[in-house]
């Protein structure tokens, strides 16, 4: 008997089929989702003209419809199908070439693959298609548009050919080289780092086309990799020469007519406390004992809005730099010289205008009264914080020689030694309060270099903070916090420029929680004091446990990031229901926004706009955050200058991030980070585990998480690239064992 033949399955048509008519028909209504297209307009759009391919159009234009990927919309016309499914959002480039697209009202990230980026770049907005996800699947998507370009100029070597050349750039988040015609060169070598611009990207071709701005110089080189650091974000180095003539011709003497209209706080006993290296002193603390047994403590902050008027050349400086730039062996100032270190810095011995903050304390650090206004002060002493920090401890006017910042033995007044230990003694008392009140408690860690003379890293050294820096630390905040809430209480409201730090979300809480049970530990996320009680508990209780760095890491990175507004929601991490940035105004424009407002509602004057001073915010923000990265980068740089010469030492680290293709261990002496690729491990075969924060081996099952401690040798140092690559040599304890044996 015959088997019965089965019928022929109806042509379906593919993007391989059709020569990717398919393809280019939904990527067009792709572009526009919410219009409807007819036959015609299709045609010429997509430029076909000949008869064939029209049947096709009328085809597939059918099968598309019946497969639900278009809807017709009228009697000759169609439309996207899913418009729900398309979003705006931010691309986040991963080192590997795909992306994820953070979205505001998504709980996950979408994944976009490399071949659907569609020439998008990091940190661009962009419109976005969200395939149909499939069950237990992560979201997945593909670039459909690019709103906004995040950034055009780029930093790389250049690579010449005959009659082109193309500039790798060092950042891993950059996918592609960037193509440069022989006349867009502008006499840039082969092999030197340059500043390219992207003028253009054509949807056929692989790699943009640019054009070069600047040649920076030979990479490698320190002034080359530090300018190269600046250009890359976008950050200016040197003030343009109008900039500098308008600063210096500024008055910056003390004049009695200006005096007469400020509060004269000259007699009041005054000083800073500041690191032994800084140039400029923003900020100094006055101290004096009442009569009923309280204390008048005085935050003076130097008064640079009395020099930077608005509609100035050197207020839009200051407000297109937004922040000073500290990097590793320089700083980039918001303000010229002549202001940042001479006129707007409380050097000592000299009287300086200042805008006060004022308060009435209890011995038990109650604030009974407060005063802001304009002032004039004058400087009785500069304690570098190692000074005040010996003072604290030993409680002596003398100074010793290796203290000193001069290198030699002093002794200071005994009012000063008084005014120094009752502050810390208040400044304790506040911060308790701080913690009672649900502030979150982390240790900060600086990681600082020994220089020599040429700028070439002799050490690394951490340093943390100590009792002087946290006296400091607590009279600003408590300024930045009497100001804030001195403008936002008003009725009716007033616009000020706040600092914003927002509650955890709760699924980076539960992750946290996830992991942390697994060592024995609840967390109580009931409410906000709930979270930041049972986080401070969890910070106290693994203090000194195998799991410290594991949960330290995990913790901070639960945080939210802070950021600037004019709306208001506190600051959760310092438990303040109003916080601004009002301390540091040479450094910060924020500050010298929040002067301005602070003396325009002292003045009774009207309430400033809202939507300019948003604006301002979100400048103010973003140019926070790029320095920040430059800051970053400018500390690897010399770290991997300094491990260079440490090919083949040994190291005690720490497992810092884990991810799908390595682990990254952060020395713990210098703190120096590096990848251990998981290839180059040859013990056996081990897979990522999202869950656990781990890599574990196929055969062995062996663990290495996140926080765990191992043993590393340095393999190579790649100064350009700036990575560390290291040799696991295996767990703390593993090493030991074998090494008793």
């Amino acid at each position: 008997m015959s088997k019965k033949k089965k019928g022929k399955k109806p042509f379906q048509s593919t993007p391989e089929r059709d020569g990717g008519l398919s393809k280019k028909i939904l990527d067009l209504f792709k572009k526009e989702p919410e219009k409807g297209f007819d036959f015609k307009y299709i045609l010429e759009k997509l430029k076909i003209d000949d008869t064939k391919t029209r049947n096709s159009v009328i085809r597939l234009l059918g099968q598309l419809t019946a497969k639900g990927q278009l809807k017709q919309i009228e009697d000759k016309k169609f439309q996207f199908a899913a418009v729900d499914d398309f979003h705006t959002g931010t691309i986040d480039m991963t080192s590997r070439g795909d992306a994820y697209v953070v979205i505001e009202d998504m709980e996950q990230d979408v994944y976009i693959s490399n071949k659907n980026l569609n020439h998008a770049l990091d940190g661009d907005e962009v419109k976005i298609y969200v395939f149909k996800k499939r069950e237990k699947s992560k979201s997945e998507g593909e670039v459909i548009s690019i709103l906004t370009r995040y950034k055009t100029d780029f930093v790389g070597v250049l690579h010449k050919q005959e009659k082109f050349g193309f500039v790798v750039v060092g950042n891993s988040k950059m996918y592609t080289d960037i193509f440069v015609p022989n006349d867009k060169m502008h006499g840039a070598e082969d092999g030197l780092l340059v500043k390219v611009r992207i003028v253009q990207w054509k949807d056929k071709d692989d790699s943009p086309k640019g054009e070069i701005t600047e040649v920076l110089g030979v990479p490698g080189e320190h002034n080359t990799e530090m300018h190269a650091i600046l250009a890359g974000y976008g950050l200016p180095e040197q003030f343009p020469p109008e900039v500098e003539e308008f600063a210096n011709g500024i008055d910056t003497k003390i004049h009695s007519s200006e005096i007469k209209k400020r509060r004269d706080l000259r007699d009041t006993l005054t000083f800073t406390i500041d690191p032994a290296d800084a140039k400029d002193f923003d900020d100094a603390l006055s101290f004096k004992k009442m009569d009923n047994g309280n204390y008048e403590i005085g935050i003076h902050i130097a008064d640079v809005a009395h020099y930077v008027q608005p509609g100035t050349i050197l207020d839009e400086e200051a407000y297109n730099r937004a922040t000073s730039i500290y990097l590793v062996d320089r700083v980039v100032p918001m303000l010229p010289e002549i202001l940042s270190n001479g006129a707007c810095s409380l050097r000592p011995n000299e009287e300086k205008y200042t805008f006060s903050a004022l308060f009435e304390l209890t011995p038990r650090g109650d604030v009974k009264s407060e005063w802001f206004g304009r002032t004039v002060t004058y400087s009785d002493a500069r304690f570098a914080y190692e000074e005040a920090q010996f003072v604290i401890d030993s409680e002596d006017k003398h100074i010793p020689s290796d203290i000193s910042l001069s290198k030699k033995a002093y002794d200071i007044r005994p009012e000063l030694v008084d005014a120094i230990t009752t502050m810390n003694d208040l400044s304790k008392i506040m911060r308790k309060e701080r913690m009672n009140q649900g502030a979150i408690s982390f240790d900060k860690v600086e990681v600082k270099f020994h220089l020599d003379e040429d700028n070439n890293p002799k050490g690394v050294y951490v340093k943390t903070s100590q009792d002087a820096n946290k006296l400091i630390e607590e009279f600003m905040l408590l300024a930045n916090r009497k100001v804030s809430e001195f403008i936002g209480k008003r009725k009716p409201p007033k616009t000020f420029v706040y600092r914003c730090h927002d509650e955890p979300q709760p699924d980076r809480l539960e992750a946290l929680n996830t992991v942390v049970s697994k060592f024995g530990y609840s967390l109580d996320f009931k409410n906000k004091k709930n979270i930041a009680n049972t986080l401070n508990g969890l910070l106290e209780d693994v203090k000194g446990k195998k799991e410290q760095n594991l949960v330290d890491t995990l913790t901070i990175r639960t945080m939210s990031k802070a950021y600037y507004s004019t709306q208001n929601i506190g600051h959760y991490g310092l438990a303040f229901d109003y916080y601004s940035h009002f301390t540091s105004p040479i450094r910060r424009y924020p500050d010298v926004m929040a002067h301005r407002l602070l003396q325009r509602y002292i003045d009774k004057e009207q309430s400033a706009s809202e939507t300019e001073y948003e604006e301002k915010c979100k400048h103010s923000s973003e140019m926070e955050k790029l320095a920040t990265n430059a800051e970053r980068d400018s500390i690897k740089y010399m770290q991997v200058k300094y491990i260079q010469d440490q090919e083949e030492t040994e190291y005690k680290g720490v497992i810092s991030g884990v991810t799908d293709f390595g682990i990254f261990i952060e020395i713990s002496e210098n703190k120096c980070e590096g990848m251990v690729r998981l290839k180059d491990i040859s013990d056996d075969h081990y897979d990522f585990n999202e869950e656990h924060y781990a890599i574990i081996g196929r055969r062995t099952k062996k663990m290495y998480q996140l926080g765990e401690e191992v043993y590393v040798r340095v393999k190579k140092a790649d100064l350009v690239k700036r990575t560390i690559d290291f040799e696991l040599l295996g767990s703390v304890e593993e090493v030991d064992i074998e090494n008793e044996l």
